[in-house]
This record gives structure tokens, sequence and C-alpha cells, in this order.
């Protein structure tokens, strides 16, 4: 048996939950943030069998493809008592960081 933790943005995680237990997968929902973009995240927790794996590793690919953003980052403009200007750049964000971790033991209560 394996976990399959699966980082993804807030944003893709409803959807990405639908398409998982649509496939039959259990899955349990965190919230958390982090990254570069300092947004928030959701990490979610599926246990399946090892033959299974790649099957919901391909769903969540699927349901979360990568995509740019545009958002602004602020520098200072020299010689101008500090003031800052926003400029945009363009981020690649949306897939997901994933970890499949070997399962001692299970048991459902």
């Amino acid at each position: 048996m394996k976990l399959v933790y699966a980082i993804v943005r807030k944003e893709d995680g409803n959807a990405v939950i639908e398409d998982l237990t649509r496939h039959g997968f259990s899955v349990t929902k965190m919230s958390t943030s982090g990254g570069f973009l300092r947004s928030g995240n959701t990490t979610l927790i599926v246990g399946t069998e090892d033959s299974l794996v790649q099957q919901a590793i391909a769903i969540i690919k699927e349901s979360c493809g990568e995509h740019k953003k545009i958002t602004y980052n602020g520098g200072p403009i020299v010689g101008a008592g500090g003031a800052h200007m926003n400029y945009p750049i363009t981020v690649d964000v949306g897939g997901a960081t994933i970890f499949v971790i070997d399962v001692d033991h299970f048991e459902k209560i």
C-alpha cells in the first residue's frame, strides 16, 4: 500500500478531489500555504494500492495542469525616497508536487 501526498494550488483542489473520487479514490484534504507566491495550497492525501499509484498521479496531472499567471513584483525606484514601483512578471503556476510513501500498516476502523 502507498500514501500519495499531492500539493496543488488551492484553486485546483476541488477539481482534483472530484476527479479522484469519481475514479474510486478516497481523498483527505488539508489546507496549507507556502511557495514562491505565498498563496494557499491544498495538500491531498490518498491511500491506495501499489498498482493504482500511477493512475492516481495521472488523474492529478490532468486535473491541475500548469499554466501562466501574471503577478506584480515591486522594487525600489532609485532616488525616489524609497518609493516602490510594481511591474508585471509572468510565472508558471499549477501542476502538483507529489510524494509517494510506503505504508507499513493500514487499518480502517
